[in-house]
């Protein structure tokens, strides 16, 4: 089982990129980036915006790689940014879309199912820099389904796949 690194957690209440990219950067709060998140089956992130919304149960928590940011320096381009819930380092999650993967941070396996590609828009390139959202087209991360509660916690992680769904 690969070793990756959950970088950053973010769980936020509240949608913060409304309006249009051109009226500039909204607050991005920074206590928004936790070191513990709590994920419930079905539901998502506990206190997360999409938590328990009936339209975003297949897609309520969003994984991305660091190794995709456009910016060469990670604490530049973060979580606050992206608005992605989970920011990993040693695993190219875009590519087990279709998949069931789990993270395990030592309290046990959190199991997700890997359902769409969380595409990037506008924003980015207000929030990253310009050509960010380009960039960021076949690498914006994924939208997952929790399959199990458990807990997701900033630091060393075990990182599996389940089972990968066939494709026709």
């Amino acid at each position: 089982m690969p070793h990756v690194e959950i970088v950053q957690l973010l769980v936020s209440p509240v949608h913060r990129f409304a309006g249009r990219p051109g009226d500039g950067q909204p607050e991005l709060p920074p206590d928004e980036l936790v070191t513990t998140a709590e994920v419930r089956a079905g539901l998502g992130i506990v206190g997360d915006r999409y938590f328990n919304r009936p339209a975003h149960r297949n897609a309520s928590i969003t994984l991305m790689a660091v190794e995709r940011l456009p910016q060469p320096d990670p604490g530049e381009a973060d979580l606050l940014r992206t608005r992605r819930n989970v920011l990993l380092r040693g695993v190219d999650i875009d590519a087990y879309i279709g998949s069931t993967v789990f993270l395990d941070c030592g309290t046990g396996p959190v199991d997700l199912a890997v359902r769409s590609a969380a595409r990037p828009c506008a924003w980015m390139d207000t929030t990253l820099g310009p050509g960010a959202q380009r960039a960021l087209r076949a690498g914006g991360g994924v939208r997952c389904r929790p399959l199990s509660d458990g807990i997701l916690t900033v630091g060393p992680a075990l990182f599996g796949v389940r089972e990968t769904q066939e494709t026709s």
